[in-house]
């Protein structure tokens, strides 16, 4: 690896109970990959998986691969998972309270688990009570299961039957990932963790903080060279008041460390009420403005274009999928699919590039707010090349977006972006035209496909720093993740014009994903100030009890304002920027 050997991990944190589901279909779909690869005797990966695993073993001294992982949630989302997982036989009777604040303990009966989780269990053999484990071999570097799964048949109920991420988590955890806040239910109506104020006041609890402090060593002092954090988290509730208080201690103990942090949210609420409504878009204010001050980049990311906004929810539409708005079963799944594709370009084994240096050129001039669009999959047709699809868009972009964007009137502006593609082979990245025939378009003509991918961005975006990342490696989307694709997908994630009849499961697909920092970004923020200034504020006092005092919160909206200058052209100028006041 272009590293020099040496494994430069990342540690995940996933803080809130949509970036949980999220997460969730993230690493079974790292694992999916994991378990494919071990299947196939040439397997050459492409990806570095100790960047985002960790290695270990259980009591009886087998080899373990778990994801290098600290998730946060509320009471009642793990159903039928124990806290402590079952890898390395840590069984209590009692739960792992992590930190009980006052509570009485109720004894709930044990979940049922649902069809696919039996059927994880009945294919895991000896892992009695739990998913296959990877193995790797003395000297191996690769992960090995047991069996091929095939769990298609547990997952075509799972539709209705997930209430929480916990329902379809494929992957074994470390007993060190799930913390539990006893404090705040999910089904709680009464005590609700609904403002920013709550989530910070929870990381001032030293209970709290010694419990976080000591998972968050344990997996940082056995790392070669840690380079930083990916941190998920949901940006609507408390726990964007949370997650704002964990990265300022991140960045007390681990300065110069990169920390790239996606604020996530549900294309579908249940409470569309006015308070409930209001309480999100301070939440969003709030962390918009210290998680991107706080982080290297930070990324608003849902399937609701509408997230850092009053208006009513406006899920993203795909060609080619089809999905439940209301069920985040269902709409985490295309953004772990795109989280899997943009996290590329610092997880592959040659070429990669640091954390720190992808965020270094996507935020140049304090511009640490960037916006993210994936094409799922990405629309190429069974005989079809990298050009021909990039050529049949027709003007349009091939992809959709997955955060929230200002408006805009004709052509967006791009300062920078990273731009990853996956599930193309080699032969069929560039147009593979006979010698002297002249091509459909310049694209054809290229000679690789990171210069089929560089030029078809430069024609789009001629000011935009660019970096491209191609892997042949798909996305691999087997059970259990959601059957969302239409009849045109093939089982290899290709489109056709003759569905198969009957309709096979699509098992990986091929995907484009952008990160991009945009000029319309000034644009969004702006109205979302405006909204905020136009608020009667006292109305919502109780927001304002939980912690978060008004004159801090002027100071906030005040930074939003400067946060969405930095997005204007000609803001690179140095020195300061002469017109700042005059609007």
């Amino acid at each position: 690896s272009s590293m020099g050997g040496l494994c430069r991990e990342l540690l995940t944190l996933q803080l809130g109970h949509y970036s949980n589901f999220v997460g969730t279909h993230w690493w079974n779909l790292q694992d999916a990959a994991l378990s494919y690869d071990a299947g196939r005797s040439d397997s050459f990966s492409e990806i570095d998986n100790n960047v985002l695993f960790r290695e270990g073993q259980t009591q009886h001294g087998r080899p373990t691969y778990t994801p290098r992982l600290i998730l946060l949630d509320l009471k009642g989302s793990l159903s039928s998972l124990k806290q402590e997982g079952d890898l390395y036989g840590v069984s209590q009777a009692e739960p792992a309270l992590t930190w009980r604040g006052n509570l009485t303990l109720h004894r709930e009966d044990p979940a049922t688990k649902n069809q696919f989780l039996q059927q994880l269990d009945r294919l895991g053999g000896e892992s009695h009570n739990g998913n296959v484990t990877s193995a790797t071999g003395p000297g191996e570097q690769r992960c090995t299961v047991a069996r091929p799964r095939d769990l298609s048949q547990g997952a075509q109920r799972l539709d209705g039957n997930v209430k929480v991420w916990s329902d379809y988590l494929g992957v074994r955890l470390h007993p060190k990932t799930i913390s539990i806040i006893q404090q705040y239910s999910h089904e709680s109506t009464s005590n609700r963790f609904e403002a920013f104020g709550f989530g910070e006041k929870l990381v001032q609890d030293p209970a709290f903080l010694e419990d976080f402090e000591d998972r968050l060593h344990f997996y940082i002092e056995e790392c070669d060279y840690l380079q930083g954090f990916q941190v998920l988290c949901d940006l609507q509730d408390g726990f964007a008041g949370l997650t704002a208080k964990v990265l300022e201690l991140l960045n007390d103990e681990y300065e110069g460390k990169a920390i790239f942090t996606c604020g996530l949210a549900p294309s579908w609420h249940a409470d569309t009420g006015a308070v409930a409504s209001v309480y999100r878009l301070l939440n969003c204010v709030m962390g918009t403005v210290q998680l991107s001050s706080r982080s290297s980049i930070f990324c608003p990311l849902s399937l609701d274009a509408n997230l850092l906004s009053r208006r009513p929810a406006s899920p993203a539409l795909f060609p080619n999928l089809l999905y439940n708005a209301a069920l985040s079963y269902h709409s985490s799944a295309p953004l772990a699919v795109a989280l899997e594709t943009l996290s590329l370009p610092y997880r592959l084994r040659n070429n990669a590039v640091t954390l720190s240096h992808l965020a270094d050129a996507l935020s140049i001039s304090g511009r640490k707010l960037v916006s993210a669009s994936a094409a799922v999959p990405l629309a190429v047709g069974e005989a079809e090349t990298l050009p021909d699809a990039l050529t049949d868009q027709g003007g349009r972009l091939p992809w959709t977006p997955l955060s929230p964007s200002g408006e805009t009137t004709g052509h967006v502006q791009c300062f920078a972006q990273s731009v990853v593609a996956r599930g193309i082979g080699r032969e069929n990245q560039v147009g593979n035209l006979p010698r002297g025939v002249e091509g459909r378009s310049a694209l054809h003509r290229c000679p690789t496909g990171e210069d089929v991918l560089g030029r078809f961005l430069h024609d789009r975006y001629p000011a935009a720093m660019s970096a491209v990342h191609l892997a042949q490696t798909p996305c691999r989307v087997t059970a259990p993740f959601p059957q969302l694709f239409s009849a045109a997908v093939t089982r290899r994630g290709r489109l056709t014009e003759t569905p198969e009849t009957p309709a096979r499961a699509v098992e990986s697909v091929p995907v484009l994903t952008a990160l991009q920092s945009l000029a319309s970004t000034s644009s969004l923020l702006q109205t979302l100030q405006q909204e905020v200034v136009g608020l009667t504020l006292p109305r919502f006092a109780a927001f304002f009890a939980a912690g978060t005092e008004m004159e801090d919160f002027g100071q906030v909206v005040e930074e939003l304002r400067t946060l969405a200058q930095c997005y204007r052209p000609g803001h690179e100028l140095p020195g300061p920027d002469i017109d700042s006041d005059t609007e």
